[in-house]
């Protein structure tokens, strides 16, 4: 199972997450409503501006104050492999 940190040491499964997107939007902001009244809400931001919303496959929504560009490249994050020299 691959966590990936949505800041200030707060992880998430890759494997349950959907989608990453921005909270501007009027239906993002309406879902993140939704899942308020409904106990669905996570929020993670420790007080700060929301930056990305995360959307899980438990119908959960996480809200995170890094941006969604970032959570995405810690996706594709790997633990560097050591580089074997090449003998010519």
């Amino acid at each position: 199972m691959k966590l990936i940190n949505i800041g200030f040491g707060n992880m998430i499964s890759v494997a349950r997450l959907i989608a990453i997107v921005s909270p501007d939007s009027a239906p993002i902001k309406r879902i993140i409503q939704e899942a308020k009244e409904s106990g669905r809400l996570i929020d993670a931001t420790y007080g700060r501006r929301t930056r990305a919303v995360i959307i899980m496959d438990s119908d959960h929504i996480i809200l995170s104050a890094i941006q969604p560009e970032t959570v995405a490249n810690r996706l594709g994050d790997r633990p560097a492999e050591p580089e074997v020299p090449v003998e010519d």
